[in-house]
């Protein structure tokens, strides 16, 4: 069984589009996203530097982007501009990357995605433009300590990675204190990151985003989305959207989405570009299941032949519970 999923904000470097950006048909694919975002989506994926896509209303759209033009690479569908899912049992994607998985699935798409994320990078950046913050992972401790100092120090665990990854959430002058006494046994890495993302500081963002996505029409998904929120699969494409939009000021739980992926018993995760961190979490949490980080246009040849391994087409709408767990 294969997942196919998408990474979050902070996956970004300067110049991660560039190999993709030498096929035409990959470069005017971008280019109609690039019109749908108001943004110059080649050049930021290749050009422009760190602190450039570090800005919120530039990083979200970039990335959604470029997971949409890598999987119409790897999983040409003629019928589908987002690509289509092959054969995959689920998709999904950490944070922003909810919405690249959105499109793949068939719920939303690729433009409807992009409009979609737009708006929320624009709204996210506005809101935090309004206090100080950010977020900073916390690799390591014991995890009770951990979650026991961010609630000592105000601190939200906005992401939950799994075993050993937890990411702090908060204004700058609380990270700056939580950093002075970390946990024990604790290790500190502040994200390329400007808000503190999936906490109640994002407020002002879903009450946009709400009214734009009562307006938008959804489609009926081939391929059900493993929910940040608490690691269901969703097979509608209105509750795909709704739970997305909610997502914004609420933590992302993607250590249920990688027990979902378990339980479903997915042999293959594949990650989409800017590839990497997702992976690199499966390979730790998800012991067992082979993965495939999709950095650069010369592996579509391996990744294909990762997909046609790992890939079921026949499972990819029935397969798994529909709320594993009991996690609704």
């Amino acid at each position: 069984m294969l997942v196919i999923v998408a990474p979050g904000q902070g996956a970004q470097t300067p110049g991660f589009l560039e190999p993709w950006l030498e096929d035409p048909q990959l470069a005017a694919q971008l280019a109609t996203l690039s019109a749908e975002s108001g943004l110059d989506l080649a050049a930021h994926g290749t050009t422009s530097d760190a602190d450039t896509i570090r800005d919120t209303s530039i990083a979200q759209p970039l990335l959604v982007a470029s997971a949409l033009v890598a999987a119409r690479a790897l999983l040409p569908v003629d019928a589908d501009p987002a690509g289509g899912s092959g054969g995959a049992s689920a998709v999904s994607g950490h944070s922003v990357g909810e919405l690249a998985a959105a499109a793949i699935a068939g719920a939303l798409t690729a433009e409807q995605a992009i409009v979609l994320v737009r708006e929320r990078g624009r709204a996210m950046a506005e809101a935090a433009a309004r206090t100080p913050t950010s977020m900073t992972a916390v690799l390591g401790g014991d995890r009770d300590e951990v979650l026991a100092s961010l609630a000592e120090h105000g601190l939200t665990a906005a992401n939950d990675n799994g075993p050993g990854q937890v990411v702090a959430a908060g204004t700058v002058e609380q990270l700056e204190a939580f950093a002075a006494a970390p946990p024990a046994r604790a290790r500190l890495m502040p994200l390329s990151v400007a808000g503190a993302f999936h906490t109640e500081h994002m407020a002002p963002a879903v009450d946009h985003l709400s009214s734009l996505a009562a307006s938008s029409s959804t489609g009926s998904p081939h391929t059900p989305v493993i929910s940040n929120a608490d690691g269901e699969l969703v097979r509608d494409g209105r509750e795909v959207l709704d739970r997305i939009v909610a997502q914004i000021s609420r933590p992302v739980r993607w250590d249920l989405c990688m027990a979902t992926m378990l339980e479903l018993g997915v042999t293959g995760l594949l990650e989409l570009p800017p590839a990497g961190t997702l992976t690199g979490i499966a390979r730790r949490a998800m012991k067992g299941v082979e993965t495939f980080a999709l950095k650069t246009p010369d592996q579509l040849d391996d990744a294909r032949a990762f997909v046609e391994r790992h890939g079921s087409p026949q499972d990819s709408a029935t397969s798994g519970p529909s709320n594993p767990e009991g996690t609704a």
